[in-house]
């Protein structure tokens, strides 16, 4: 008699490509329906139960005891329950899409750690149908291929090519029932799940129904028949519920276990019991049929765990108080022995193990397709998107089958069995640590309806999967989070970035605020300052050299490249900045710099300035250093154009640039026009963006508002690489120099070495040289001593107070002759001379030079001399960093 499913019950969708109008036309014809009881409950109970119900719970009691026996589903049941809150909680975030566990993980942490675990959820649920196929093959032999006492036949041929063809044949039925849809498979999980409740039916009546009686143990349990060792009874006791019996199996009483002749213990016995335990995610694999998998998921799950734990407990009572200790640890068929009528055991432990291979193929198909639509891999798995016109993903099924056959030549039961659970296990485990992610990410759109669940239950259950895999066998468990790493890093190398979302940002996110409300700085201290610098960048095509450079003397410090646009939005219909961050974001990427990007509009740039040093950062996180371009005539060079271009050779004068102009940029900044586009706020030749007037006044409002300031010159053409590896032939033999000067030149007899400018000038140059890259730059420190005065007694202690400060530097004393007064008015001539000298004693030339950069003056109306001054003073010395240190930032104290 055909069994009638309600149509309503069993119709798939199609799955179309999310978000096009056939699938939401399709959606709306033909929903998913698969509901609770025939999607998520009986394929879960059908996998907890397995045999594990059939062939081993009298293992459990004989060897454990009731006590122990009942602490050990207590347990697992208590650390599946963990994972099946977290289960249930992200279900009911959102909606729900093919590939159950794999969708949350990946929906989750990413599709790193999502893909690495799909795939061995994969793995997981291939061997596990293999298991099951082969679990199935070996009952069947052992019920017909074993020649009765009264027969001189076997009913069935054995071995390992004939076992290997029932398992095929197994595997194909399985196969037939997953490739016409989940409809066939739900009327199939139903009626097998009708044959296995009537089998338990009758094994809890017959406790009542069947009288005492002797239960003849099967040979295998008495291997040493020849005389030599032990000799076990070869009969037991069924005896009813008597008193006597039950005190009898109440402790524990470990001992060989004659399937394998290994001694049992608390560990294996519970290894062996969890197994059985492991398949809390059959509901969820189906989430891609079900009409409502939000609702369905939770319910579903819930019920069917709490069933099977009545279930195994109650047979656990029943068993002890009504068999003796022999019979439940030499006969773990007894179930079969005492039943009404034999044959009902072996069709419930066919039935059952039937139901899990084909619950294991049918969720690793799903898996698979899940995968296949995510584009994780590439071309790889593209044919496992492909489905029938009713939405079943057939291509995912074959492949699938097509593993379970490869794993079934294996013929090994034990073998796989373990690495089956662990990987589950390792799963279980990272829908736990999902769960414990979106918790602690305190993200407000994780807000599921379902909430009886903390972090703390993320917690427990993510301890209790990693300690059952090392309790069931510790290198497999080891091997299996290796392969899950490789797997993970191979998908962050090679898989395109998704849009999901990516859960680190959220928990980066909130520990970052959290720590930065923790940093007091109120509490800062001269010991632990490191430079926070604000880059001022007005064009990046032509600032590449300096913003490489500052970010190697930032130490591990904040570093922001600031830009000011100029406009006022009144004017404007909406902000222009918002469409430039990606280029600026994709800037650091490409100079593989550890820099922010802020931007903001202003009516003009010495505002815009003041805005950014008034609000970049956050907390204790704020600039404390202003990094200028130098304000002269320089002609930028366009760091961001293709490499290979500058090689083009042309006899045409127009020819390249022509070419140029063709190239598509590589960021969406302004191409440079000449010598009104200077980099940095500082090179703007004519004064069209900003004149030398506003440029001093933006110094002056940095020091006034107690920010160091750095201009920096010559940085248009600077390239690290090439700088710090000069050739041989070069004056210096290949080594590299940092020269400091840190005195004012300007004014030197208004200055002396340890005033706050020049120590942040040694400090910064320090710093420089501590990065990698630089250690082999040697430090020159160049000492300028007056005409008259003892050259060796400032040379000592400016030698004393660097060893003090614990700064490698070579000293250089230079002979002055003219020390102007504070009331000279500096000469052209005067400035010139200053320069030459310093190109005259540096010789060979150095990499950078770090100069002192005097105060503004007052008067603002001297502004324009001071910048010329500035400049005579810089003259064609290279790179160049005039830098004015307004805070203490280096101590002697330990």
């Amino acid at each position: 008699m055909a069994l009638k499913l309600p149509r309503a019950l069993y119709e798939v969708a199609p799955e179309q490509h999310p978000g096009s109008p056939r699938q939401r036309s399709t959606q709306q014809r033909q929903p998913k329906k698969l509901s609770i009881f025939f999607g998520v409950v009986i394929p879960t109970l059908l996998s907890m139960f397995s045999v594990v119900v059939f062939l081993r719970i009298g293992f459990v009691v004989g060897q454990s005891g009731l006590y122990q026996a009942i602490a050990m589903f207590l347990v697992a049941y208590f650390i599946i329950c963990m994972t099946v809150l977290s289960v249930c909680a992200i279900s009911t975030n959102g909606a729900l899409d093919a590939g159950g566990a794999y969708y949350m993980i990946s929906r989750a942490l990413g599709p790193e750690f999502g893909g690495s675990i799909g795939i061995m959820f994969f793995f997981a649920n291939v061997c596990g149908c293999a298991l099951f196929v082969l679990g199935l093959v070996e009952a069947i032999v052992a019920t017909f291929g074993v020649p009765e006492a009264t027969t001189a036949y076997q009913v069935l041929p054995s071995g390992y090519w004939w076992s290997l063809l029932y398992g095929t044949g197994v595997a194909l039925l399985c196969l037939l029932v997953c490739l016409v849809g989940a409809h066939i498979y739900a009327k199939a999980t139903f009626l097998i799940f009708l044959v296995v409740m009537f089998v338990l039916g009758t094994i809890f009546v017959s406790f009542f129904a069947v009288p005492p009686r002797t239960v003849v143990l099967p040979s295998s349990a008495n291997p040493t028949a020849n005389g030599t060792g032990p000799v076990f009874p070869t009969t037991a006791n069924f005896t009813g519920f008597k008193l006597d019996t039950l005190l009898g199996n109440l402790w524990a009483d470990y001992t060989v276990d004659y399937t394998t002749g290994t001694t049992m213990t608390f560990a294996t016995v519970f290894a062996v019991m969890f197994n059985g335990c492991t398949g809390i995610m059959a509901g969820s694999n189906m989430s891609g049929e079900l009409k409502n998998p939000s609702y369905s998921i939770p319910r579903g799950t819930i019920t069917a765990v709490i069933f099977t734990f009545i279930i195994y407990n109650l047979l656990c009572v029943l068993v002890a108080c009504s068999c003796d200790r022999v019979l439940l640890q030499r006969d773990y068929s007894f179930l079969r022995d005492i039943n009404i009528w034999h044959p009902f055991v072996t069709i419930g432990v066919y039935s059952s193990t039937l139901s899990a291979a084909m619950s294991n193929l049918i969720g690793a198909s799903r898996i698979l397709y899940a995968l296949a639509r995510d584009d994780l891999f590439g071309k790889v798995l593209s044919p496992a998107k492909k489905t029938s016109h009713s939405g079943n993903p057939w291509v995912s099924v074959l492949i699938s089958w097509f593993l379970v056959q490869l794993v079934l030549f294996s013929g090994k039961l034990n073998t796989i069995a373990s690495i089956v659970t662990i990987f589950f296990l390792l799963v279980y485990a990272a829908v736990d640590l999902a769960c414990l992610a979106l918790e602690w990410a305190s993200a407000p759109n994780f807000r599921p309806t379902f909430r009886y669940f903390t972090w703390h239950t993320c917690v427990l259950g993510i301890v209790g999967c990693a300690v059952m895999m090392f309790l069931i066998n510790a290198i497999y468990a080891s091997a299996s989070i290796a392969f899950m790493l490789l797997l993970l890093l191979l998908i962050h190398y090679l898989s395109p970035t998704s849009s999901w979302g990516y859960i680190s940002q959220a928990l980066i996110f909130h520990q970052v605020r959290k720590y930065l409300l923790m940093l007091d700085v109120r509490k800062d201290h001269v010991k632990f300052w490191r430079p926070q610098v604000l880059l001022m960048v007005s064009n990046p095509r032509s600032s590449v050299g300096l913003i490489t450079f500052i970010n190697d003397i930032k130490k591990s410090g904040l570093y922001v490249l600031g830009h000011v646009q100029l406009g006022d939005l009144n004017t404007l219909p909406s902000d222009p900045l918002q469409s430039q961050y990606d280029s600026w974001l994709s800037l650091v990427d490409h100079l593989n710099i550890k820099a922010f990007v802020n931007l903001t509009l202003a009516d003009s740039v010495r505002h815009g300035i003041q805005h950014l040093l008034f609000i970049s950062g956050l907390g204790g996180m704020r600039p404390n250093t202003l990094v200028l371009g130098f304000y002269d005539d320089c002609l930028p060079n366009d760091k961001l154009i293709d490499p290979s271009l500058s090689t083009i050779q042309c006899t045409d004068p127009l020819g390249p640039l022509q070419e140029l102009e063709q190239q598509p940029p590589l960021f969406h900044f302004s191409s440079l026009r000449g010598s009104s586009d200077r980099q940095d706020y500082g090179e703007f030749g004519d004064g069209k963006v900003l004149g030398p007037q506003e440029y001093v006044a933006i110094i002056a409002d940095a020091m006034k508002m107690l920010k160091n300031v750095a201009l920096a010159r010559y940085f248009n053409n600077f390239d690290r690489a090439q700088v710090l590896s000069p050739p041989s032939s070069s004056p210096g033999k290949g080594a590299v120099y940092v020269d400091v000067w840190p005195v004012n030149l300007l004014r030197p007899d208004s200055s002396s070495y340890v005033d706050t400018c020049s120590l942040f000038l040694l400090q910064l140059a320090c710093i420089l040289n501590m990065v990698r890259a630089w250690r082999k730059a040697t430090l020159r420190l160049f000492l300028c001593v007056e005409q008259g005065r003892s050259v060796r007694g400032s040379e000592e202690k400016l030698g004393q107070l660097l060893k003090e400060l614990r700064i490698k530097a070579q000293v250089y004393p230079v002979p002055w002759d003219h020390f102007p007064s504070n009331a000279t008015r500096l000469s052209d001539d005067y400035l010139s001379a200053v320069n030459k000298l310093i190109l005259d004693t540096a010789q060979p030339a150095p990499a950078v030079r770090f100069l002192y950069l005097p105060r503004p003056p007052a008067d603002t109306r001297r502004y324009t001399t001071y910048l010329h001054q500035l400049e005579l003073l810089t003259q064609d010395l290279g790179p160049t960093l005039l830098i004015h240190g307004v805070t203490p930032v280096i101590t002697t104290d330990l």
